[in-house]
């Protein structure tokens, strides 16, 4: 599960985008790192192209009152926390009130990204990651997109969410997220974040449902770059911990 990332900067994601996909349409942005509720950029068909749109990280549900969906809360007269919506579990992505539409409708959408930021427990304490690329190239995340309709003022808000998938037997990404030492390492439920490649785009976007689902997986240990890995790794040594790097 992923609560905050950086947005790609115009420059560089342009760059990246004329490269690979020169039909598409980047708007003019400023944006940095976002958490839950705040504004991201993401990218889905629109016409005959695909454009970017910035929108509120955290789908929201159809029908909703509110651009934000909080929870009961157990003390009269205070508001419950958020409900969490910047991530959507693949599995029963299609049973979800707030997700099941636009994965009905095939809302899918892409998401830039220069890093993501996960949580590290294997020294007993958190050290946060920030994944990056190997290469320097953005991410680009398996999203769903929506539109929604603030009753009081007009105001059409663009939406979207990040899809996770299990990662309880990736090399790398098994290592974060704070385990639940009642349950084995293989169901542990660990999440992780979908990168498309260039060649996956067009699938993602336009495919099926079935195609869809077909992307849907961890990326290689080989596209990531390892040095908050390492300096973790370096920090377990001394306390007779091993290297763990692949």
């Amino acid at each position: 599960m992923c609560n905050l990332y950086h947005v790609s900067p115009k420059r560089e994601f342009a760059t990246y985008i004329s490269r690979h996909a020169p039909g598409w349409v980047v708007p003019d942005y400023e944006l940095r790192t976002a958490g839950p509720f705040q504004p991201g950029l993401f990218l889905r068909p629109n016409a005959a192209t695909v454009e970017g749109f910035v929108g509120q990280w955290g789908l929201i549900r159809p029908g909703q009152p509110e651009r934000v969906d909080y929870m009961p809360s157990k003390v009269p007269g205070k508001r419950g926390r958020p409900r969490s919506t910047n991530n959507a579990r693949i599995e029963g992505i299609e049973k979800k009130p707030t997700f099941k539409a636009a994965w009905a409708a095939g809302q899918r959408c892409l998401v830039p990204a220069s890093w993501y930021q996960e949580p590290n427990w294997e020294t007993g304490k958190n050290i946060w990651w920030q994944l990056k690329r190997a290469d320097g190239q953005p991410w680009m995340l398996a999203g769903l997109w929506s539109e929604w309709v603030d009753h009081s003022t007009g105001e059409v808000v663009p939406n979207f969410t990040m899809i996770t998938t299990n990662c309880d037997s990736h090399p790398l990404l098994s290592r974060l997220h704070k385990p639940d030492p009642e349950l084995p390492p293989d169901g542990q439920d660990k999440r992780s974040l979908i990168h498309l490649e260039p060649a996956e785009w067009e699938q993602w976007l336009h495919g099926s449902e079935s195609e869809a689902r077909q992307l849907v997986k961890p990326s290689p240990v080989e596209i990531f770059d390892l040095a908050d890995a390492k300096r973790t790794d370096e920090l377990l040594a001394p306390n007779g911990g091993a290297a763990r790097l692949p």
